[in-house]
């Protein structure tokens, strides 16, 4: 068994995971690959008639491309993942806010939606904090669902490691990482007993949102990165170990 630090990472068994792998590995950390997600496309192609269109992950740009589709008007992307996925696929990007999040991309909108019709192109389990805030601001929003993320039914492994005392650290990329391990412990029986392994070892969430639902699951969350990216995060967790 490896001597270095174990840390269990939740992202998509594709490249995303591999970079995952990379990285924790670059950082002298063993990395326990553990998807958490998989992705079912819904075949869906966003509208193409409005004045903004929003775009939140690389997926759902991979899945917009594949359907080919042409957005009108200005293209925001919600962070620089996003951005580097649209210009990859050909796409312009008009805008990034600077905080790369639902919140920081509303705030970066502003008043510039008021009376713009506005499209969302995105995940089953969009936060909603971007549709109101939009709303709020007075677009006229219209939400394309181009994907649904479910738990792969053989996933789990980390909430064994979890349970034995074996993780030094997790990282957490969305809320929802966070409630499909609490749903593989508790099938396994072992909710109790992951929940403690994780609050012994050094556990790191993306962002806000996901640090406040892993809190709510009674996960001690030690780690916030400044900018919801993976890098930061990984390092934010090396660090503390």
């Amino acid at each position: 068994m490896s001597d270095k630090p174990t840390v269990a990472v939740f992202r998509p068994d594709d490249e995303r995971l591999e970079s995952a792998r990379r990285t924790l590995e670059s950082l002298g950390l063993e990395p326990l690959g553990d998807p958490m997600l998989a992705v079912v496309s819904t075949g869906e192609r966003p509208r193409e008639d409005a004045e903004f269109t929003v775009l939140t992950s690389k997926t759902g740009v991979e899945l917009a491309a594949d359907v080919g589709f042409d957005p009108a008007g200005t293209v925001c992307a919600i962070g620089e993942a996003t951005a580097a996925a649209l210009r990859e696929a050909g796409y312009r990007v008009d805008i990034v806010p600077e905080t790369y999040s639902s919140e920081g991309l509303v705030e970066t909108l502003g008043e510039s939606v008021a009376g713009a019709r506005v499209e969302v192109a995105r995940s089953d389990h969009g936060a909603d904090v971007l549709l109101d805030g939009l709303e709020h601001a007075g677009a006229y929003v219209h939400e394309t669902v181009l994907y649904r993320l479910v738990r792969p039914p053989e996933s789990g492994i980390s909430v064994e490691r979890a349970a034995a005392g074996d993780l030094d650290g997790a990282l957490f990329t969305s809320s929802l990482t966070v409630e499909h391990f609490v749903e593989a412990a508790r099938e396994q029986g072992r909710a109790d007993a992951a929940r403690e392994g994780l609050n012994d070892a050094v556990v790191g969430a993306i962002g806000e949102p996901t640090q406040d639902t892993a809190e709510a699951a009674d996960i001690s969350v030690d780690v916030v990165p400044e900018q919801a990216d993976f890098d930061q995060l990984a390092q934010a967790v090396a660090d503390r170990l």
